[in-house]
């Protein structure tokens, strides 16, 4: 199934690549957020919405216990940043091409670091803890799509470092932004 989506997706794009072997096709299936980044529209967002997925389940998994829902989000970004670096370099490779679309563990790992500052809250917002989800969606895509400064500069890194940088910066913008409004408007 993936191999099939692949290879429409390269199709549409007119993107040619060069898989070899299972550490590729590995390497791939990471870097495109199992698939996500295949999605011929919009594979930034449909990435973020892979990120924002895993928070919520480590989030309302957690809910109870502040410690453990910001200690569980801050290892899944650190994961997911060191799988994306990895990927991305491979990815870059596969598609010869820097930082390809297709390519959305940045986004997957932004969205991740975007609620790793409000888990200490969470126990005091109760039920409402969901509808902030949103806005940290929202502040992150904004600050992934206008990349404000020095965000437009990370992506000319070398190689995964490249991929991944910009958006870890923008989770950072996010998660501080998030706080804010959170201090402000609980």
């Amino acid at each position: 199934m993936i191999r099939d989506k692949f290879k429409e997706s390269r199709d549409k794009r007119g993107v040619k690549a060069e898989l070899n072997g299972p550490v590729d096709w590995l390497a791939l299936l990471v870097a495109t957020g199992l698939g996500a980044g295949l999605i011929p529209f919009g594979p930034g967002t449909w990435g973020s919405i892979v990120g924002l997925l895993i928070a919520y389940g480590l989030i309302d998994l957690f809910e109870q216990t502040p410690v453990l829902v910001q200690n569980s989000l801050l290892v899944a970004g650190v994961v997911t940043g060191a799988a994306g670096i990895w990927s991305g370099t491979r990815a870059e490779r596969i598609f010869n091409r820097k930082d390809p679309g297709q390519v959305v563990i940045d986004e997957v790992c932004g969205q991740i670091i975007t609620f790793s500052l409000i888990a200490p809250y969470l126990a005091s917002l109760g039920g409402s803890w969901r509808w902030w989800t949103i806005a940290g969606f929202a502040l992150f895509r904004m600050c992934d799509i206008f990349k404000p400064y020095p965000i437009d500069r990370l992506q000319d890194l070398k190689g995964g470092f490249g991929v991944m940088m910009d958006d870890v910066l923008a989770g950072v913008y996010a998660a501080v932004a998030l706080s804010l409004l959170l201090f402000v408007f609980s």
